[in-house]
């Protein structure tokens, strides 16, 4: 089982979701209070672990074959993202697409982390 957290358009009704190829729905949650959340230029949102002055991010847990993700959903993410580890809100662990650290940071970055919902943000339902 690998699980992974969504935060944008891989999220069910996303333009992304048909890149999951099936994977099923396990939880609708939220990770702990320990990130910020970005709207990368309108583009996409960025989640990026802090150290303080974290806020709890919604999201979408999906059990995702590994060859799914290497295949489909990761090709699909953008180079301002990598793949790293969420901690959820009842303490649990998953993959999730994170801001990458140790490069500038990509141009356009607006905190969305006081609404900390990328769905609620773009007033999608």
């Amino acid at each position: 089982m690998t699980l992974m957290f969504l935060t944008g358009d891989g999220m069910r009704g996303g333009r992304l979701h048909h890149e999951l190829r099936g994977a099923p729905l396990v939880a609708v949650t939220r990770t702990a209070a320990r990130y910020r959340f970005y709207d990368v230029g309108g583009r996409y949102p960025a989640l990026e672990p802090v150290p303080a002055d974290g806020h709890a991010i919604a999201g979408e847990v999906y059990d995702v074959p590994l060859a799914v993700l290497r295949d489909h959903l990761l090709p699909a993410e953008p180079p301002e993202l990598e793949l790293g580890i969420a901690e959820l809100a009842d303490g649990a662990a998953a993959l999730a697409m994170l801001l990458r650290q140790g490069l500038p940071r990509p141009a356009g970055l607006t905190d969305i982390s006081g609404i900390g919902d990328w769905r609620a943000y773009r007033g999608i339902s």
